[in-house]
């Protein structure tokens, strides 16, 4: 089934706003931030359908004009359904200048025998931030599904002007590439990423990894968490673990240190 959403964030009078929504089924957006006063947009996509089945074919296009500020959160673990053949997922975003953005969402499920491939691709604007994550887990750990999908692909690329800035690749294909292998998750069963990039001229770098790796401490009895800074102002945040609630939920937290950034 071919599903599409469409969002875009308008800004006037110092708020942002819902200017255009647009989504056909399984897609529902609801508006999760009514009792905070920033003036930011908090929009909650949810799903009548239990997760992504063979065939589904995802649209998401999200529009943040001049000034406004869209945080994008999701309603439960993402599941991914036995598939005979595969399912798709295209995001792109569009960003224009002095404009924020966040999106991190639950946790996907690759069932048995599912093959999925996401591709984003979001463009930035001049003084502007984009948070964005994906968590990964083994399967249905609980009933044996440990790795035992087909194919699982999340490519992501960042452009700023006609700038290829960050491109990143997860590929999990157990058959062809061993997954407990050295260079690989090893023992590990969840893996997560979280980018930060920004073209604010005021943001300190140096200063915000600093803040992550005091942060991933915190967190090293539970997870392995290393923190790579981009060339420009950004940095990845990869993470490995056995557990997808607490790897979603220390990325909520940093979440909240950079959206807080002004």
């Amino acid at each position: 089934m071919d599903s599409h959403l469409k969002i875009t964030a308008g800004y006037k009078e110092g708020k942002s706003y819902v200017k255009d929504l647009y989504v056909t089924l399984p897609f529902r957006v609801v508006s999760v931030g009514q009792r905070k006063n920033d003036g930011k947009l908090y929009q909650m996509i949810m799903s009548s359908s239990p997760g992504i089945l063979d065939g589904d074919h995802y649209h998401l296009d999200i529009a943040l004009e001049k000034g406004s500020s869209l945080q994008l959160q999701s309603q439960s673990y993402q599941r991914l359904f036995n598939m005979k053949d595969k399912a798709l997922q295209e995001m792109t975003i569009s960003m224009q200048d002095d404009t924020s953005f966040a999106y991190v969402p639950h946790p996907v499920v690759p069932h048995e025998d599912s093959n999925f491939k996401s591709k984003a691709k979001i463009h930035i604007g001049n003084n502007s931030q984009i948070i964005i994550s994906e968590i990964i887990t083994c399967g249905r750990k609980h009933y044996g599904e440990v790795f035992k999908l087909k194919r699982f692909q999340n490519i992501m690329e960042i452009y700023h002007g006609d700038q290829l800035i960050v491109k990143d690749n997860v590929l999990i294909q157990p058959e062809v590439i061993p997954i407990s292998s050295i260079g690989n998750l090893e023992e590990y069963t969840h893996q997560g990423t979280l980018i930060f990039y920004s073209t604010k001229e005021n943001v300190d770098k140096t200063n915000l990894v600093e803040m992550m790796y005091k942060a991933a401490e915190a967190h090293h009895e539970e997870m392995e968490i290393g923190v790579s800074a981009m060339e420009n102002d950004g940095f990845v945040i990869r993470a490995l673990g056995h557990g997808g609630e607490i790897m979603y939920n220390f990325f909520l937290y940093v979440q909240e240190i950079l959206w807080a950034l002004e």
